[in-house]
Order: structure tokens, then C-alpha cells, then sequence
């Protein structure tokens, strides 16, 4: 049984290649600006409920723009649509630059730019997912998807690591991550506009689908008659919103460690190295068989790591419970993005993947919010620890209340394509 990724798809399509290079580094870009926002809001408020709003400004153009965003992919030449996106992006990182390097301190300002940013990123995120499967033939899409997840493990750990460095580097800091991550979109335009013009074009539509309003409402309506799919989404909410604490991660650093940047690096980077390691040795990941039990155990170990991570106060305990919950999210993403690939038909690909994005990134962003508020009414070790022990519970209630999700079966043919839960940002 082969244990490492497949390099193939890299070797053979040198259009893939040059976007999985360039994703990668702009990915590592994007993770450097994450950490940047989280810790000026930090440190110009110390609240845990102000950083864990920067969720809520995210989350909200997520829902309002994403799903119907999947629409637009469905429907547009998705090539151009990645290269505005793209412009605009870099555009706002431009701007986060700007107010950092002149110290205006307005917390307002930062949340009006990570919104606009969430609105072009929740269309972005999926449209460049749309491309791969017109690069690749179908017996390497398994291997390119592994590959993306490697990108998404690599902006884990080399992004909040080396923000971390650069922030506490003199005369550099944050605008330094603000920086990098503007130029670093260069590496993920550049393979866009070297693609064909044909790539990303559209056949007509369905003529049923006549509005948008339409277009979305089928898309949703075929996830609702799914109920494998309303499971595996049910099962990633319920990771996301209660075990996934990331609007603590400031509090606890600076209670246990000190506030050192380096450190609050170390905790986002530990998750990515949990990840990575499962994702590199992800080969027998693709016999598996009952694909929703396997994520609901996943799902399970998740919340458990993050309640150790909640009670532990020596850094090793700390970064090891950490990397304990990226491995276990690796293969709860392998198994949600298979089951998106398997039971989804071509005419709502664009569709589902949006909704797989928003539940991906969404969760994560209602989940910052809600460690970040239980935090400020308890404290980030009660915050941390109850989430946990909720993600288990809501394990087992899924389990009893979608029996198909739990019962699913998938043919060993049936390989999993993977998704990160990213921010959604490229």
C-alpha cells in the first residue's frame, strides 16, 4: 500500500504546476496577514470578543457573497473571474499595509477591509478549485487534491511561523506581513493568466435555471435531498463552531507565555505540522471504506486535542495537542471532500463547492466568534475546554440523527479529492 503523495499531476501538467507553486506561496502570504489582523486587534484592544469579531466580519460577506458566488462560477467564464478576484485581493492586502505602516490603530478600518476581503476571497477559494479538473484527467485528480492539501498544511505552518519572526523583527513588524503577502499575490496571478482562454469557458445552462435566486435554490435543494452531504457538513459545523479557538489564541499565549509573537506563531504552525503529517502519508486514506463514521471519530479526536490544549500549560503539551487536532482535520477534510466529489453531479459542481467552502471557512469563523465571546463572559480556558467536550458531544447526536451519513459506504474506487478549510483568501 503506497503511504506519500503522488507527485504526478506536478510532473505532468506544467499549468498545474505553476498554480500549485503559486498557490502555495500566496497561501503562506495569506496566513501571514491572518496572523497580522488577529494580533493588531489584539493589541490595540486587548479583547478577546474584538478579536473574535473579525470572525463575524468575515463570516457575514462569506454567507451573503459565497454561496451565490457559486452561481457565478457555474455560469462565468471562471478563468476571469479567479484573475478580478485576484486584483481585488491584493488590493485590500495593499491597504492593510498602508494603515499598519502609518499606525492609525482603527479597529474599524481593519474589519471593513477583512469583509471585503472575505467577500472577493468566498468566490476566489472555490473558482480556483473549479480549474483543477479541466488541467488533470480523472485518474490524477486524487493525487492533485493531495497535493492541495499539502499547499493548505504548508500555509499552516510556514505562514503564522514566519509571522511570528517578521513581527518581532525591529523597524519591520506588521506591515512587514502586510507586505509580503500583497507581493506574494504575484505568484497566484501569474499561472492564472498563462492558462488557455478556453479553460474555465461555459456550455449554456440549464434553461430552468433562469435567476440566480433559481440557480442557487437548486443547488441547495439537491445538498438538502443528500443526506450523506447534510451529514458531512453537520459534522464539520460541529468541529468548526465549537472546537475551534483560534480568537484565544492571543489570551492564552500571553497568560502562559509571555505575549512572544514567536510563540503565538507556534500554535497555528503546530496544527499545519498535525496536517501535514497525515497529509504527506495520506495513501491508505483512500481505502477507506465507511468514509462518515471514520469522520465522525475524526471529528472526535478534533474536539478532544483542543480540550488537552485548553488545560495544558507546558509548550510542548500545548504544540503537541495542537498538532494531535491537524491531524485528525486532514482526514475529516479528505472525507468531506469526497464525499462533495463522489455524490455530486457536473452541472452542480460549482454550487456544492461554494457550499463546501462556506461550511468549511464559515464553521471556522462562527466558531472564532463563540470561543472568543464564552472567553470574555468565563475565561479561554473554560472557553476552550467546554468546546472541546461539545464537538464530542454533537459527534455521537449527529451520528444518531443522520443514520445514513454514519451507515455510508464508499466503493474502494471512490477516491477522495481534498479541500482545505482554508480562509478562503486565494
Amino acid at each position: 500500500m503506497k503511504l506519500l503523495a503522488d507527485l504526478t499531476p506536478l510532473r505532468e501538467s506544467p499549468a498545474f504546476r505553476r498554480i500549485w507553486a503559486g498557490s502555495t506561496l500566496s497561501a503562506v502570504g495569506g496566513a501571514m496577514t491572518s496572523f497580522a489582523v488577529s494580533l493588531q486587534v489584539w493589541d490595540i484592544t486587548h479583547s478577546t470578543v474584538a478579536v473574535g469579531l473579525i470572525a463575524l466580519v468575515t463570516l457575514v460577506p462569506l454567507l451573503v457573497v459565497g454561496i451565490g458566488g457559486g452561481a457565478l462560477i457555474d455560469a462565468a467564464d471562471t478563468r476571469r473571474v479567479v484573475q478580478i478576484c485576484t486584483v481585488a485581493l491584493m488590493a485590500v492586502s495593499a491597504a492593510l499595509t498602508v494603515q499598519s505602516w502609518f499606525g492609525l490603530r482603527q479597529v474599524g478600518l481593519l474589519y471593513a477591509l477583512v469583509a471585503i476581503q472575505s467577500a472577493f476571497g468566498s468566490v476566489s477559494a472555490p473558482a480556483r478549485a473549479a480549474i483543477t479538473p479541466a488541467l488533470l484527467s480523472a485518474d490524477q485528480m486524487v493525487a492533485a487534491q493531495a497535493l492541495n492539501r499539502i499547499t493548505f498544511q504548508t500555509m499552516l505552518i510556514a505562514g503564522p511561523a514566519l509571522a511570528g519572526v517578521v513581527t518581532s523583527l525591529p523597524h519591520v513588524g506588521l506591515p512587514g506581513c502586510y507586505l509580503i503577502d500583497t507581493v506574494s499575490f504575484v505568484c497566484s496571478m501569474y499561472p492564472i493568466a498563462r492558462l488557455p482562454s478556453d479553460i474555465g469557458k461555459k456550455s449554456k445552462s440549464d434553461p430552468s435555471e433562469r435567476t440566480r435566486i433559481s440557480a442557487i435554490t437548486a443547488g441547495l435543494s439537491f445538498i438538502g435531498r443528500t443526506p450523506v452531504l447534510v451529514g458531512a457538513f453537520l459534522a464539520d459545523v460541529n468541529a468548526t463552531f465549537f472546537g475551534l479557538p483560534t480568537s484565544l489564541f492571543p489570551a492564552l499565549n500571553a497568560e502562559r507565555f509571555g505575549g512572544d509573537p514567536r510563540t503565538l506563531g507556534l500554535f497555528t504552525a503546530a496544527i499545519g505540522a498535525g496536517g501535514m503529517i497525515t497529509a504527506v502519508f495520506s495513501g491508505p486514506l483512500k481505502h477507506m471504506a465507511r468514509q462518515g463514521s471514520a469522520m465522525l471519530v475524526a471529528v472526535s479526536i478534533w474536539g478532544a486535542a483542543f480540550a488537552a490544549f485548553a488545560v495544558a500549560h507546558s509548550l510542548w503539551l500545548t504544540l503537541l495537542s495542537l498538532s494531535v487536532a491537524g491531524a485528525a482535520d486532514t482526514i475529516t477534510v479528505v472525507v468531506r471532500g469526497t464525499l462533495v466529489s463522489v455524490l455530486t453531479p457536473a452541472e452542480f459542481r460549482g454550487r456544492v463547492m461554494a457550499a463546501d467552502f462556506v461550511v468549511g471557512a464559515g464553521g471556522g469563523q462562527l466558531g472564532s466568534l463563540e470561543a472568543g465571546a464564552v472567553g470574555s463572559l468565563t475565561t479561554p480556558v473554560i472557553s476552550a475546554l467546554s468546546g472541546g467536550l461539545l464537538v464530542i458531544a454533537g459527534s455521537v447526536a449527529i451520528a444518531l440523527a443522520v443514520p445514513e451519513f454514519r451507515r455510508y459506504r464508499a466503493a474502494p474506487a471512490e477516491m477522495p479529492p481534498v479541500r482545505g478549510r482554508s480562509s478562503g483568501r486565494r
